[in-house]
């Protein structure tokens, strides 16, 4: 059985001109791209004239959708997995699909596209050590935040992590409770390369006092060092 190939596609974090010549090819000349929410990628196609047929793939889709994508590759059908924003497979449901697909069939065929992420884009202008560091993908909104807290307390590498608009606040209120995390450095970064994007550098405490709990749109990456 010759299964169509799987295009794991990095899409651009805010910024719509920071996407590569491959992965616009690549979009262009697929079969049918995958992706969180068919509304934000048909902005990027439109952009770049992209014509491909879009399909919602989620983190609430069940195995139902997982085997419907299997029967398409199933029929030699190429296939491109997009997230909302960044690189497929970093805190989405891009890894889930894979492996399920690749449960099914070991050998199957799955194509990086690489490109931007929030992750790397922040590290790079932190300033901090990133040659050893941890990533926590998004806190938790309830239970284990704590625990992450205090494993982040405890290593002394680098910690990344991501945090929502609506908790950056209470989040850095968390922080500053923990007595060797309140004197670390932190960076924080919102609405990396859009036109607000917006930087914060220091120990908490400061940080807490120039965000002062205003109204922000968009995702937070923080860092601590």
């Amino acid at each position: 059985m010759e299964l169509g190939k799987l295009y794991i596609v990095a899409t651009p974090i805010g910024n719509l001109e920071d996407i590569t010549f491959r992965a616009v090819e690549t979009l262009k000349n697929v079969n049918l791209i995958l992706c969180e929410d068919t509304r934000q990628t048909q902005k990027l196609c439109q952009h770049y004239q992209i014509k491909t047929p879009l399909l919602s793939y989620h983190q609430h889709s069940k195995n139902k959708k997982q085997e419907k994508i299997f029967q398409i590759l199933k029929q030699n059908r190429d296939l491109a997995l997009v997230s909302d924003a960044g690189t497929p497979g970093i805190s989405d449901p891009g890894n889930k699909l894979i492996e399920f697909l690749l449960d099914k069939e070991p050998d199957f065929k799955i194509i990086p596209i690489p490109g931007p992420a929030a992750l790397t884009a922040a590290l790079s202008i932190s300033g901090f050590p990133s040659d050893k560091f941890l990533f926590w993908g998004f806190l938790p909104q309830k239970k284990g935040r704590n625990k992450i807290f205090q494993e982040i307390e405890k290593n002394k590498s680098t910690s990344v992590f991501y945090e929502s608009p609506y908790r950056i606040f209470k989040t850095l209120t968390e922080l500053n409770n923990f007595p060797k995390l309140k004197n670390r450095r932190i960076f924080i970064g919102r609405e990396l390369t859009k036109k607000f994007e917006t930087i914060y550098r220091g120990k908490v405490e400061e940080i807490i006092k120039k965000i002062n709990q205003k109204e922000f749109r968009g995702e937070f990456v923080v860092i601590i060092t």
